[in-house]
């Protein structure tokens, strides 16, 4: 908290003259301009005063905007500049994707997004304090976007349209500083050593005292730069976690840097006790080493879901009159024409008008495949085109594709805690409070024992024993996992999924759609008077006017359409071709309208059958069918092979899915379920206690996906399953679900590894610490070793680049 000659909102020194006084909680507060007083009473009038006994540190400098800003953030409101960055849920509801500037601690993003829900018309606001990404929501109909960017400018922030650029720019920032701090501990160390050295291999009194001390006074002038900028991240982090009367990982280290410090200053001055400079820069320089190597580390861990981020190209070879222009995708609109050269990366979702070639999704959905795309097939977002040129009409942009809605899902996984991740911090944060008492009654201890190693001992005890490695076991190893599910074009919607799924007992799976691909095609034909060629081009002519999901198994190009198509129910439909009237649908439809006797070939065929006759002569019949998915039977002999129990529920005649069950060898199948019967059957199998995967694709889906213990939708599936699934599996690989368990499994294993190492290592450590077993920098290469061993542990779940 600021003194009273400090403003109360910024914390910088009021000038004589200031006289912009707040109200906070019945008294009078003085700010030091008149921004400062219209942010504080917009946060104090909004209701969140209590920002102003959360925050870390004092919050920037609120100055008026300017009309030149507020100008700008009225541009915001045009749907030709949102289109990049803002997606539309439906009619009146939007999406931005933004990134704030400002934040400098937790309370910030506490203040910033309770501030932007208040606002009326905003639906929801998230913002991830890692990336300082937000995602806000709002009715279009009650507030406009750049209210809600001034409202944000209102309390001292500025939020922008997310761009990754930035983003890693604030990467690269961190990493030179980090990198510096090192590089001078480095330096500092080799300096301070060569005077130690000679110190410690001489006999007492072989060096003249005035050599002595002058050896002595160098190490401190070379150790204070460690001390006073190398170590200042401990000292932030540490005054942070105390102004929120908490003990956090760095307040042990920040004191025995300290203590050490100031300790052999005073054995310097005083000419009584021992002196630690050489320990002070070396165990500084191997935490800061040990920090560095596991950001990197730890960045590694989530390369795969940033990988997925900067898929978007930043320019697009648009195609007008005059030939081809380089533009920004971001101008880009909907029904426009781009050229994607071969090699290049497809920067929107669109529809290919010219040209044939192959497009690598491997980043995307994890298909090693190429896929063949020829005119009139639909491209993504991110994915590569491998050979031809192809001209593309642009369909979605920006936040409205296919890659920015598999991001907002990552987005969503990552900002949710599971239940080991927050069982780690709370233990943790408890041990630092023993971990100080500790250290207190060790030094108290030696002092009245054995007063010179009393400090050292007190060092390492606070450095050896920092819990880093026990707060980074659960989500390192979580992040790399999903990485690395991405990877395989399974997609984590919900964090606590994949915790989930290494603990099921039961796989629960739809039929159409699922086991199947959902789309019918024609098995056989049953001829009668017509040739199969002649019945299937005046069959595709009267199904082109049919909605139903059979008729797409007689799609044929070029075939004419059918005139006075009539629909029957339950039977089929009619029409005329070439003058004649044809009737096609259920046999026995067919049947009733046709003089001729219906053949014994069709009346005898088995299976989902479709007949066509005019009203006079049968033409003949098709069976049709669902086809399997490829890697449907070893997906299903894969996850035979790990114990589970499978059980096949669909909506299908029960004796299409008893005879596939049959045929998949899978032990429970029951047909013609409705939602309902979903619903009760997976009640039944959760009340026997057992842990249930669902699997579905479709609307009747949705409410067994919410049921399950966890779900997975399938990607060709619709909204709806997609939004009660856990998981979305992009690319309907089947062959993916036994991958995913098993990585599932192993990371539980790593998770468990990674704790029993962590809660081992502080339980071996503290003892030998107490014990003077341990100096000082052997205490901090201890710290830095045990952190780092986690996050390399948690990197063997990364998957192939």
């Amino acid at each position: 908290m600021t003194s009273r000659t400090d403003c109360f909102h910024c914390g910088e020194t009021l000038s004589s003259d200031a006289s912009f006084p707040v109200t906070y909680r019945h008294t009078e507060q003085p700010t030091c301009c008149a921004g400062c007083q219209a942010v504080a009473n917009t946060i104090i009038q909004s209701g969140l005063d209590s920002y102003y006994t959360q925050r870390d540190k004092p919050a920037d400098r609120a100055k008026p905007l300017p009309d030149e800003l507020l100008a700008q953030l009225n541009l915001f409101d045009d749907a030709s500049l949102q289109a990049s960055f803002v997606l539309n849920i439906d009619t009146d509801v939007r999406e931005a994707a933004l990134i704030l500037e400002g934040i400098s601690c937790a309370a910030c993003i506490w203040l910033n997004e309770r501030h932007i829900r208040q606002l009326p018309g905003v639906l929801s606001a998230s913002i991830n304090y890692s990336t300082h990404r937000a995602r806000v929501r709002w009715d279009e109909r009650k507030i406009q976007l750049s209210t809600i960017l001034q409202a944000i400018a209102a309390i001292g922030y500025r939020a922008q349209p997310y761009d990754q650029a930035r983003q890693e720019e604030g990467w690269q920032k961190q990493r030179k500083s980090a990198l510096f701090r090192l590089w001078v501990a480095g330096l500092s160390m080799m300096q301070v050593m060569m005077f130690s050295v000679p110190i410690y291999m001489s006999k007492a009194g072989e060096i003249a005292p005035q050599w002595l001390s002058l050896m002595h006074w160098a190490s401190l002038v070379l150790t204070l730069p460690v001390v006073l900028y190398s170590a200042t991240p401990f000292y932030v982090s540490s005054w942070r976690d105390l102004k929120r009367r908490r003990t956090g990982m760095d307040l042990p280290v920040a004191i025995g840097v300290l203590a050490a410090f100031i300790a052999s200053c005073y054995s310097l001055i005083t000419g009584h006790g021992e002196i630690y400079f050489d320990s002070v820069s070396m165990f500084v320089f191997l935490l800061l080493t040990g920090r560095y190597l596991e950001m990197s580390a730890r960045r590694k861990a989530g390369a795969a879901t940033e990988r997925l981020v900067k898929l978007i190209p930043a320019f697009a070879h648009k195609i007008d009159a005059q030939g081809t222009v380089e533009v920004t995708v971001n101008s880009l609109k909907t029904g426009e024409q781009i050229l994607v050269k071969s090699g290049e990366t497809i920067p929107v979702d669109g529809i290919v008008r010219q040209g044939s070639g192959e497009v690598s999704e491997a980043l995307l959905t994890g298909e090693s495949l190429a896929i063949p795309k020829t005119a009139g097939m639909p491209v993504t977002g991110g994915t590569l085109n491998l050979a031809a040129p192809l001209h593309i009409e642009v369909s979605h942009i920006g936040e409205n594709t296919r890659l920015a809605a598999i991001i907002r899902l990552l987005d969503q996984a990552l900002a949710q805690k599971p239940r080991l991740a927050l069982l780690a911090e709370q233990v943790s944060g408890r041990f630092i409070s023993v971990l100080l008492i500790t250290a207190a009654l060790a030094w108290l201890y030696w002092h009245m024992h054995d007063p010179i190693h009393a400090l050292p001992i007190m060092v390492a005890v606070l450095v050896i024993s920092c819990p880093c490695a026990l707060a980074l076991a659960t989500p390192v190893a979580l992040t790399t996992a999903t990485g690395h599910l991405a990877q395989l074009g399974l997609m984590i919607a919900r964090s606590p999924a994949l915790e989930t799924l290494a603990q099921i007992t039961d796989v629960m799976l739809d039929k159409t759609g699922t086991l199947t691909h959902g789309e019918p095609r024609i098995q056989h034909f049953i001829a009668s008077l017509a040739t199969e060629e002649k019945t299937r081009t005046i069959a595709a002519s009267l199904e082109a006017a049919s909605a139903h999901p059979l008729a797409r198994a007689f799609s044929l190009p070029g075939a004419p359409l059918a005139q006075d198509i009539q629909t029957y129910p339950g039977g089929g439909l009619s029409g005329v071709v070439d003058g004649v009237l044809y009737y096609i649908g259920h046999p026995e439809f067919v049947n009733r309208q046709c003089t001729m006797r219906m053949p014994d070939t069709v009346r005898h065929a088995e299976g989902s059958l479709i007949a066509l006759a005019s009203t006079s002569e049968w033409l003949g019949a098709f069976s049709v069918a669902d086809t399997l998915r490829a890697d449907a039977a070893d997906a299903i002999a894969a996850l035979h092979a790990a114990g589970l129990r499978l059980h096949l529920v669909s909506g299908d005649n029960n004796a299409t899915v008893q005879a596939l069950a049959l045929n998949m060898h899978i032990e429970n199948a029951v047909g013609r379920a409705t939602p309902g019967d979903k619903l009760a059957y997976i009640n039944t199998l959760q009340q026997q206690g057992r842990r249930v995967l669902m699997i579905g694709d479709g609307v009747n889906d949705a409410p067994v996906l919410a049921q399950a213990d966890v779900s997975m939708a399938m990607g060709a599936g619709v909204d709806v399953a997609h939004a009660a699934g856990d998981m979305i599996l992009l690319n309907n690989q089947l062959k993916r679900l036994p991958q995913a368990l098993a990585l599932a499994k192993k990371t539980r294993a790593v998770i468990r590894q990674n704790l029993a190492w962590a809660i081992i290592y502080n339980l071996a450590a503290l003892p030998l610490a107490v014990c003077g077993l341990v100096t000082p920098w052997i205490a901090s290469l201890g710290m830095a070793c045990s952190s780092l061993l986690v996050v390399v542990n948690a990197l063997r779940l990364r998957g192939k680049n």
